[in-house]
């Protein structure tokens, strides 16, 4: 056997492993063959990796359970793949998804937004003017930015300065930036601290407007300022550079690449030691739990949601779930994989709890890749098993430093399968 071939079957079992562990912890921890037996109503409000999967899976662990998914969008525009847009290789309708596979899957869905939550009485009110009553509550609540933290940065300043971190009319308004832009201008990407939505996002999404700039404006180059020194993923976004790019400037926090103040009228980023005009200005901001959060009273001084590791309960409120990005989850990244993976431990949780059985520890799972060109990509994998002080991970590893080109095509192509399926596991 050839080392290659060796190399994909050690990686193909592992990526198997990695993608059935959200079920093993429904299913094979549990004790369980099947959940189903019980009855009540559980409400999830946000209809993104996390929340989606949840009101799936609590239906399909148990049918009795009567289940609402409450989200304002018609259809969902996923983060993952939407740098792929940025870089011209797919169109947004590909990242794009309904919700009638989950309506067809027995979950009511009510796109509507979420007002006021009572964790006392257990209802939540809508702005469509409805109340619903929960046995359990599951939040998805995603995150919002920290506009208060960065001079010059505020909603009203998104329109000339796009953060595109949550994917849809912000990712349409930075791509239209990018073709408007003439060849020779500058691209800047300010990319922030510690914890932030998808942490090798800023880093792919530099490689592939790169590619962008490379094949459509060679002159044009693209800066990308940082509030940190090290990076997800960091030997290999740099090994790829170096053989596709020489039109990236990466600045680290310790050599003043924290943006600390934005002139977004004139699209100019401000460190501690310069000043750097764009003609393209990417600011991605500080961030924090989704704004319902905070409304329900969620969150702790951190500005994200404690939770029970073993349940994702709130550490605040019982009876309310937090999952995703939103959610304190020692240990674990905040992304789309991650939450999907949360979500099908929690929908767990929640169905033993409704009918009164005591949950088991769950194991989680975690697969990041990243796209450096239509083909070659570079991932990440873990796998986890739930404790008292956090997700303590059993395996994982990332892609191996040193390989041909063949190599991390397979790994483009992997990448590409790994958003097809999990968007047919969550919408179907």
């Amino acid at each position: 056997m050839s080392k290659h071939s060796a190399t994909r079957n050690t990686r193909r079992e592992f990526l198997q492993l990695v993608g059935a562990a959200g079920v093993v912890s429904a299913l094979t921890l549990t004790g369980r063959v099947s959940l189903a037996g019980s009855s009540g109503r559980v409400v999830v409000v946000g209809g993104g990796f996390g929340g989606a999967t949840a009101a799936r899976y609590v239906k399909k662990f148990d049918p009795g359970i009567d289940v609402t998914l409450i989200e304002p969008n018609i259809e969902y525009v996923t983060c993952p793949f939407s740098n792929a847009v940025l870089g011209g290789i797919r169109e947004m309708t590909a990242i794009t998804h309904a919700y009638k596979g989950l309506s067809k899957a027995g979950v009511k869905v009510l796109h509507d937004s979420v007002s006021a939550v009572d964790p006392v009485k257990k209802t939540l009110a809508t702005k469509g003017g409805d109340s619903i009553a929960y046995d359990r509550l599951i939040m998805s609540p995603g995150v919002d930015f920290r506009f208060e933290d960065v001079p010059g940065y505020d909603e009203a300043a998104t329109r000339m300065v796009p953060h595109a971190w949550k994917a849809g009319q912000q990712t349409v308004n930075l791509r239209r930036q990018l073709m408007a832009m003439d060849d020779g201008g500058l691209v800047i990407i300010a990319s922030p601290g510690n914890p932030f939505r998808c942490p090798p996002g800023p880093y792919e999404r530099a490689s592939l407007i790169a590619y962008y700039l490379k094949h459509n404006k060679p002159r044009s180059k693209l800066l990308l300022l940082d509030a940190k020194s090290k990076f997800s993923k960091m030997p290999l976004f740099l090994e790829g550079w170096a053989i596709h790019y020489k039109n990236i400037e990466w600045v680290a926090g310790d050599k003043g690449g924290e943006v600390i103040e934005v002139d977004a009228k004139n699209r100019v980023a401000i460190t501690d030691f310069d000043k750097h005009k764009a003609a393209v200005f990417n600011f991605i901001p500080p961030q924090k739990a989704g704004a319902i959060a905070h409304g329900a009273g969620l969150t702790d001084k951190s500005g994200w949601c404690p939770v029970d590791f073993s349940t994702f309960e709130s550490t605040i409120h019982k009876g309310i779930h937090v999952i995703g990005d939103a959610a304190i989850v020692t240990g674990m990244p905040k992304s789309g994989n991650a939450a999907n993976s949360q979500a099908k431990a929690c929908a767990v949780a929640v169905a033993a709890l409704l009918k009164g059985d005591e949950p088991t520890t769950p194991m989680t799972s975690n697969t990041c890749y990243s796209l450096i060109t239509p083909e070659y990509g570079i991932s990440v994998t873990a796998v986890w098993t739930a404790s008292p002080d956090g997700y303590k991970k059993n395996s994982g590893g990332v892609s191996p430093k040193g390989q041909d080109a063949a190599f991390r095509k397979l790994e483009a192509t992997y990448a590409r399968g790994w958003y097809a399926n999990i968007s047919r596991d969550i919408w179907g």
